[in-house]
């Protein structure tokens, strides 16, 4: 049986760390390493930031639904909003930021890139608000070479 933690808190700045402390507590209780917890506290913080700055742009008042769902796989975190969407096109698996120039890479968009790195599944829904969907599976350690 899945799990589900559900918070939700104003969209601004001052209150993604209790999204980080929040997934910090699950994620050591269900018993990712410490090295997977902080990557997904750096994915994580980067969605809801992206939601702070560009849903509601601060401006408006609003609101992020997180929930947290510990799987028989790993852990899905999911960042939703009501605020401005945006078309999301997902990068193809061969798109790299290796092969462009640094004037070719503009600002926005960087983070879908590291939540790509960071995570093992990155989802974009769109519609009424955005949300994203973080999946991180137990076990998925990368070899070093």
């Amino acid at each position: 049986m899945n799990s589900f933690i559900r918070l939700t808190i104003p969209a601004r700045t001052e209150y993604i760390d209790l999204v980080r402390l929040t997934l910090f507590g699950i994620a050591t209780k269900a018993g990712f390493s410490y090295e997977e917890i902080e990557d997904m506290k750096v994915a994580v913080t980067e969605a809801c930031t992206n939601v702070v700055l560009h849903a509601y742009s601060n401006v408006q008042n609003g609101e992020v639904d997180i929930t947290y769902e510990i799987e028989e796989e790993g852990i899905s975190i999911r960042i939703k909003d009501e605020g401005s969407s945006f078309k999301y096109e997902p990068a193809s698996k061969s798109s790299s930021l290796h092969d462009k120039e640094l004037n070719e890479i503009t600002a926005g968009g960087l983070g879908i890139f590291m939540m790509h790195a960071l995570m093992d599944k990155v989802e974009v829904l769109s519609g009424r608000g955005t949300e994203v969907i973080l999946t991180k599976l137990f076990g998925r350690k990368e070899e070093m070479a």
